[in-house]
């Protein structure tokens, strides 16, 4: 697997110049010739034997015994940033060389869904490799997978993410090589991707963002609101069945010095970094808003708009925006996290990531504490998270055995 974080010292990296801002040679001719490459060329794995290696699983394990879910997903991305590299610049390249012309950043986390539990602990390994290719853009499809002794395997979780490339001189879009679909499973992969594709397309003109609630959002909001929003500057007493929290009191944030030892090969903060660090601000914050222990079931997706420095302050904000009960969870929670870099002369924040999440309990009566808007942006957002829910609801019924 191709390193994407960068293992020189950072007293060395200082001393040099800034390579993504300066002017770089023209890419090699191997990029200018964007040789088609196979689907399982671009194949990357790795193995984490946490059942037969008591010294690597002590590094990942969490309170209850189990398994760090927040550093797999850190993995995870490590992984989809080699799978690019690795389709860019052919199956034989074992490390980035530079000055390539080019560069790999994650645009965004379609999704990762649990589909088994990490436990028992077993070794684990992580799979990916890339099923869909557009201009400037890879899909790359992730695989968790649990090895039992007996050399059965359970699949744990799935995911997809979207990568880009970008040209090192202008940072603009860059061309990529396109996929040569050589069996019959290549073509239905890349089909898979092309799906994919279109369905994001239409979750994007579809968002509360750009285009008005549908008339059965609007109805639901308002049946909320007769129930829960009225009374705003009082106090409604908790009912027997439920209790009202107003989204902005669920508010949990962090602030963070962004430190040198978690930057990439680009000298910036690596993505996977951070998305640790919003899995653990929204699983506290889930944890807070239930009173309970809560299970990680989906990530629903990840928006990276920009890249953090190195140096900057980054403040984590999240929100739970929408709390349920279902037929197979007393409890459903979707969680907002809002990662911004602050400005210190100015205090001004630009925003850089966009998370979000879901976390359920499996056991147990019925959630009883119920987020409600105030505000109409924290209305749209409520309805979002609803959509979000739905949608892992139907993904989690079409993938049940």
């Amino acid at each position: 697997m191709l390193p994407v974080r960068s293992k020189g010292l950072w007293s060395e990296t200082l001393a040099m110049p800034d390579t993504l801002a300066s002017p770089r040679p023209a890419a090699p001719p191997a990029q200018n010739a964007l040789v088609p490459r196979r689907m399982h060329d671009s194949y990357c794995e790795i193995m984490l034997p946490f059942a037969s290696d008591p010294t690597l699983l002590e590094r990942y394990t969490n309170a209850s015994g189990g398994i760090r879910t927040g550093l797999l997903m850190e993995h995870l991305d490590s992984l989809a940033g080699s799978i690019a590299y690795k389709h860019m610049l052919g199956p034989d390249v074992a490390v980035l060389p530079k000055n390539v012309g080019f560069y790999m950043v994650t645009a965004s986390v379609d999704r990762l869904d649990m589909l088994a539990s990490l436990y028992p602990v077993r070794d684990m390994r992580l799979s990916g490799q890339v099923i869909h290719t557009g201009r400037s853009s890879l899909e790359i499809a992730v695989r968790m997978e649990a090895l039992e002794r007996n050399g059965a395997e359970q699949t744990i979780m799935l995911g997809r993410f979207c990568m880009v490339c970008r040209d090192a001189r202008t940072h603009g879009s860059a061309p990529v090589n396109p996929l040569n679909l050589d069996s019959p499973e290549d073509h239905i992969l890349y089909t898979i991707g092309e799906v994919h594709k279109q369905k994001r397309q239409s979750r994007a003109d579809r968002s509360l963002n750009r285009v008005p609630p549908t008339s059965a959002e609007a109805s639901s909001l308002h049946s909320l609101y007769l129930k829960y929003g009225q009374d705003e500057n009082g106090s409604l007493s908790p009912s027997p069945d439920h209790e009202r929290v107003w989204m902005g009191d669920t508010r949990l944030e962090k602030t963070l010095i962004m430190f040198p030892q978690e930057r990439n090969v680009h000298r910036k903060i690596f993505g996977g970094y951070l998305m640790r660090l919003a899995y653990e601000l929204g699983f506290a914050n889930s944890c807070l808003f239930t009173r309970n222990h809560v299970t990680f079931l989906s990530l629903d997706g990840i928006a990276f708009a920009r890249p953090v420095p190195i140096g900057s302050l980054l403040r984590l904000t999240s929100y739970i925006v929408h709390s349920s009960s279902s037929e197979n969870y007393p409890a459903l929670v979707h969680v907002w996290v809002h990662a911004d870099v602050v400005n210190l002369e100015t205090g001004a924040e630009q925003r850089t990531n966009d998370f979000r999440f879901t976390w359920c309990i499996e056991k147990g009566p019925p959630l009883k504490r119920m987020v409600v808007p105030k505000t109409y942006g924290e209305a749209m957002q409520w309805l979002e998270g609803r959509r979000a829910l739905e949608m892992g609801s139907e993904i989690r019924k079409l993938r049940k055995p």
